[in-house]
């Protein structure tokens, strides 16, 4: 296996430095691991408005009533004082806003993607000690409260619409709660995606793969990823280097690959002269 890839490809920041800490921490807390993934596309989020992040979701958990029992209790209070009260929900229009990625972007527009949405649910419900789950669908995420295999489910993107027994994804298998790495990752997927298809902004993609691959466990493709992404933007050196690293790895499970992975890499050295 590869070793970590240095924050940046070499190039540390305390906010990297943070990410990667608490991405390995004994039980790593979602909404600061989506603040900080935040700061690298909001040059003006500081620890001051990190701070306040924090602060509105325990206020937004404040507003909870006390003394709720039960799955369909927990997810009708959420749902109404987010998605109800405070109008937290998404629009087709928010897929075309790197904002829509961002925790603090998302709490003070109060719209958002399906993840995002879900990761205000998640956070404020479990700071009012819900039994509060994330559900990772196919092209969806949604929120469960109460057992996985019987809780209620709702949909924060259509403002906490319930799903009751769940669309056929739901009925299909178990539901297995979202860890905690994997809502992350699958933010930084959405990140990719949206700068994917802008290629002026190759940087964005370029971070959020930086910040993928050092996660604890990620896809050891990224890093293939990452190399072309550095070519396809002119750093020929760095991202035929890491290629050719990358190369090394697939050699042993796959050797006419590793062949081919060598050679692109040969090919964006030529482009050095």
């Amino acid at each position: 296996m590869l070793p970590p890839l240095p924050p940046g490809g070499g190039v540390t920041s305390p906010w990297r430095e943070r990410f990667a800490a608490e991405a390995r921490a004994e039980r790593p807390d979602l909404a600061t691991l989506c603040l900080l993934l935040a700061a690298e596309g909001d040059p003006e989020l500081d620890e001051r408005a990190m701070d306040w992040a924090q602060i509105e979701l325990d206020r937004l958990a404040g507003m909870l009533p006390y003394g709720l029992r039960g799955a369909r209790a927990w997810a009708s209070a959420v749902s109404e004082l987010l998605g109800g009260r405070l109008g937290f929900h998404g629009t087709p229009a928010d897929y075309d806003r790197l904002s829509s990625s961002m925790l603090h972007e998302v709490l003070r527009r109060r719209r958002g993607l399906p993840i995002l949405l879900s990761v205000v649910w998640l956070e404020v419900a479990r700071r009012a000690g819900a039994p509060v789950y994330g559900l990772a669908l196919p092209g969806h995420f949604v929120v469960g409260f109460g057992d996985p295999e019987e809780g209620v489910v709702v949909d924060p993107f259509a403002g906490g619409a319930s799903l009751g027994a769940g669309p056929a994804e739901l009925a299909a298998g178990p539901r297995t709660a979202a860890r905690t790495m994997d809502i992350v990752l699958r933010i930084l997927n959405n990140i990719r995606a949206w700068a994917s298809s802008r290629p002026e902004h190759s940087g964005v993609a370029l971070w959020a793969l930086d910040l993928a691959l050092l996660l604890p466990s990620h896809p050891a493709a990224l890093r293939y990823e990452r190399a072309k992404l550095l070519v396809e933007r002119g750093e020929f050196a760095a991202g035929a280097a890491e290629m050719e690293s990358y190369a090394v790895v697939v050699d042993v499970i796959d050797p006419p690959a590793a062949v081919r992975i060598r050679a692109e890499a040969m090919a964006a050295r030529a482009l050095l002269n």
